[in-house]
Formats: C-alpha cells, sequence, structure tokens
C-alpha cells in the first residue's frame, strides 16, 4: 500500500509540475491587423465596475477599477491596456498581486495561476490626471476623458479607452458596465446605460450608472456637466433620455426631436433596437465630431444647434447603435462595416421623410467626389483596406454607403433589406468581419457577388454609378 501512495504522490507531483509548465503568460494583444497592441489575449472580461471621484480644480480622478473575468487558458500572467496614472494597489481575488508596466501595457501576476474556465476578480486603486504622460492620442475622438470648461466628456474611439481606466481595449471584448461616479454637486453625470441611483453626501453626488448590455471599450463614455435632462419615450415604451447643457436646451429640443421616430424606422429596417435605452449627452463645448457611444451618443453644443445637416448626423450615430454597437468590428481595418452602414443608414431616413426623389439627389452629390480624381485623391480611399494612420477618410463613410446602395440596386430592395436584417440578427451583441456580411449576402441574394465586392471595397477605381431610380420605402414591421 505505501508503495502504491509513493507512486500516486510521484504522479500527482509531475501532473502539477507538467500543468504549472503550460501556465503562460496572456498575449500582450489581440491580434488585430492594424492596431495588435490593443487588447489582451488570455481571458475574457465579463463586468467592469468604474468607482471613481474627480476634482473639479485639478481634473484628478481617483479610486478603483473592479473587473470580473475568465482566463480562457491556463495563465502565470496576463496584461491590460493603460496609460498613465499611479498605481496604488492591485488585488487579484482579494490578494495583492505584483505587476508591472510598459508602455500601455500592465502586465498582472498571477502567483497561483488562473486555471482555464477559472472566474477571477481584479482590483486596480490608480490616480492622477488622465492624459498626463501618455502618447498623442490617435485622433480628436480617441482622447479618452477630455476636460473643458465646464464639464468633462469621454470619447475613445479607437484606442482611448486606456487612457483613463484599464482595460481590455478590444471590440472582440465587450463586457457589461456599473459606474460609480462623484463629482462635486451641483454637476451632473451621464453614462451608459440606466441611471440605477444617486447618493448625496456633504459637497458631494455619486451616479450609479448600469448597462446590462455589452459594450466595446471604445464606446464607454462619462460625461460631467451641468446639464439639463429631457426624459421622453421610443417605441413600445423604450427610455429615452437626453443631458443638454442649459443655454442649447430650447435648442437641442427641437434638434432631437424626431429620434423616437428615427428609432421606430430604424426597427423596421434593420431589427429591433438592441439596448435598453437610448438618447444623447451634448457637451457644453464645440465638437469637431460626434460619436456613438453606446446608448447616450456625444455630441457638442454646435450640433444641438440644428441647421444644416443636423438631422442627418443625428440618424448616423443612432444607427450605429446597430451597426457597430450591438454588431461590433472584429478587427479595426473593417471600420466601414461602422460608418458605410451609418452612412447609408442616414441617407434611407432621408429617403423615408423626402422621397425617392431626394434621396436619389443625395446618392448622386455622394457618388460625385468619388468619381472625381482631384476630390477624391486621399479623402476617399477604397473602404476595404483604409490605411491605419487614416482610418476614418471619407472612402469608409461615403464609398462604404455606396457599396451598399449599388448592393440594393443589383439584388432589389426584397433581397438587400433581408440581408441587412439577416446579418444584423446574426451577429447581434457580438463581432463581425467583411467575410461575415458577403456570406450573408451571396447566402440572401443567391448571387456570387465576388468580383461586385471586389470592385467596390479595394480597387484604386471607383467603379461606375449604377442604374439609379427606387421605388418609395414600405414598413417593414
Amino acid at each position: 500500500m505505501r508503495k502504491i501512495t509513493i507512486a500516486l504522490l510521484v504522479m500527482f507531483v509531475s501532473l502539477g509540475i507538467t500543468q504549472a509548465k503550460e501556465a503562460q503568460p496572456g498575449a500582450p494583444g489581440l491580434g488585430d491587423s492594424y492596431f495588435p497592441d490593443l487588447g489582451n489575449g488570455g481571458y475574457d472580461v465579463r463586468h467592469y465596475t468604474l468607482n471613481l471621484d474627480w476634482d473639479e480644480a485639478t481634473n484628478v480622478i481617483s479610486g478603483a477599477v473592479t473587473l470580473e473575468a475568465t482566463a480562457t487558458h491556463d495563465l502565470s500572467a496576463f496584461n491590460l491596456d493603460f496609460l498613465g496614472f499611479d498605481i496604488s494597489a492591485i488585488r487579484l481575488d482579494d490578494a495583492p498581486a505584483g505587476f508591472s508596466r510598459s508602455g500601455r501595457e500592465l502586465t498582472i501576476e498571477a502567483a497561483d495561476g488562473l486555471k482555464t474556465g477559472q472566474d477571477f476578480s481584479l482590483t486596480i486603486a490608480y490616480s492622477g490626471v488622465p492624459g498626463d504622460g501618455v502618447p498623442r492620442y490617435y485622433d480628436v475622438f480617441a482622447r479618452g476623458w477630455t476636460r473643458y470648461e465646464g464639464g468633462v466628456y469621454v470619447a475613445s474611439e479607437p484606442n482611448g479607452a486606456a487612457f483613463w481606466y484599464p482595460v481590455n481595449d478590444h471590440p472582440l471584448d465587450k463586457a457589461t458596465y456599473r459606474f460609480e461616479i462623484t463629482v462635486p454637486q451641483p454637476y451632473v453625470v451621464a453614462a451608459n446605460g440606466l441611471l440605477a441611483e444617486t447618493r448625496e453626501d456633504d459637497d458631494t453626488i455619486t451616479y450609479v450608472w448600469e448597462s446590462h448590455d455589452p459594450i466595446a471599450s471604445y464606446l464607454v463614455t462619462v460625461n460631467i456637466g451641468s446639464f439639463v435632462v429631457e426624459q421622453t419615450q421610443g417605441p413600445d415604451g423604450l427610455p429615452i433620455r437626453n443631458y443638454f447643457p442649459p443655454r442649447v436646451f430650447q435648442q437641442a429640443i427641437v434638434t432631437f426631436h424626431r429620434t423616437p421616430e428615427m428609432i421606430a424606422f430604424f426597427s423596421d429596417m434593420f431589427g429591433p433596437y438592441p439596448f435598453e435605452a437610448y438618447g444623447v449627452v451634448v457637451a457644453d463645448h464645440n465638437l469637431s465630431f460626434a460619436l456613438e457611444t453606446q446608448t447616450l451618443s456625444l455630441f457638442g453644443s454646435s450640433a444641438a444647434a440644428g441647421g444644416g445637416n443636423s438631422e442627418n448626423v443625428v440618424a448616423h450615430e443612432l444607427a450605429h447603435q446597430w451597426f457597430g454597437n450591438s454588431v461590433s468590428l472584429a478587427e479595426w481595418k473593417d471600420i466601414w462595416l461602422n460608418e458605410g452602414f451609418a452612412t447609408y443608414a442616414a441617407a434611407l431616413w432621408l429617403e423615408h421623410t423626402q422621397g425617392a426623389e431626394a434621396f436619389d439627389r443625395y446618392m448622386r452629390d455622394l457618388y460625385l467626389p468619388l468619381a472625381t480624381p482631384a476630390l477624391a485623391l486621399g479623402r476617399f480611399l477604397p473602404p476595404g483596406n483604409p490605411p491605419p494612420d487614416n482610418l476614418f477618410n471619407g472612402g469608409v463613410y461615403v464609398r462604404g454607403a455606396w457599396l451598399l446602395h449599388a448592393l440594393r440596386l443589383r439584388i432589389g430592395d426584397e433581397a438587400f433589406f433581408s440581408v441587412l436584417r439577416t446579418y444584423y440578427d446574426r451577429y447581434q451583441y457580438a463581432n463581425a468581419a467583411t467575410a461575415d456580411f458577403i456570406a450573408v449576402a451571396e447566402e440572401i441574394s443567391g448571387q456570387d457577388l465576388a468580383a461586385f465586392f471586389e470592385s467596390w471595397l479595394y480597387d484604386e477605381r471607383v467603379p461606375e454609378v449604377p442604374e439609379m431610380g427606387l421605388k418609395p420605402l414600405s414598413p417593414r414591421r
């Protein structure tokens, strides 16, 4: 019996050594062909809790972020994306954890190892001024946490989330969120999801927001300002909450008043609205962009004033809730799946409200710069391979939208809108690539569309405009 026991002990020790050897650090990136250092491998985040205090005078944020995650292979260490700040403590499953930093990589040591399928929690306590000592952001809408006179807005596309909280910063790892943001009174905080509660304490107030639908990190937003809240409803009682600065409140109500109609229309075209709420937040600051932050699109004060193509922009950001937010990118090179779809959705809204003739004129106006070399040079590039340093060039918007229109004209309305609805239904709350959309289009149409997509996505010269002339859209509830 003693010999058997020793033999079993030796076997178990040997297995333990083998298993320990098999544990590896998680990859420092998720393999995105354009941004290989974004995201991290070896685990999947299910939920983040951001518990942060904001100091109005210094713009310091301090507090802790806790994430709940699951190991996807045996881990000896794993990384998060995080830039700047002083880290005061890290706890892995309530025990202190060692860590190191290099660039945007924060490496956490898993001293006892994490097994495949093991759930774990990680809490990181930190403080500092967002953006201090970090490389220049990718673009103006990638700054992350941005202080302006009168408040804060957060816009992080594509890589700015790591500028203000520790995160697995790639759309492939979406998660739910809880925000506990403490600010001086009488500031108001607007974030993703729904407001769960507020807690007042002397001169501060804590706003607790919860999002029960998974969010890609670049679509996470926190906004602090002197907001007036407008609450209304969309289809089927969908909560719509808008946060407007007092000085543009009346103008903003007019600018965004058709949002419930737009939600109903896009639900007819694409499928049911995907999230628990919608609305917009307007920073009391002129922005050169708008951003489709999930459930709460971000606009600047000039956009709220209306006029020009403001209704088009409102429709564009709303449409992203379906295409970009619910159906998210698998890789950033496929950004046309976000921007081309939202651009064409806004054109569909124009067709719905002003008729086929106005829509035809609009699409022809979009096509003109594509087909004019002097206008197109460097501005409207083939959308299938946008340069990594010019990811958001006009081609992913305009030529991407025209690809969809050309597809509609080729396969007909019935098949085209079935393609959009099938694509949305199949990939909602998940991720998709260009190949996935092409596969759905060929499946529904029954056509070989390889040459069609090749020409619209990759050819330097834009294909010739197809024959136009459309029948009015009909409701699709």
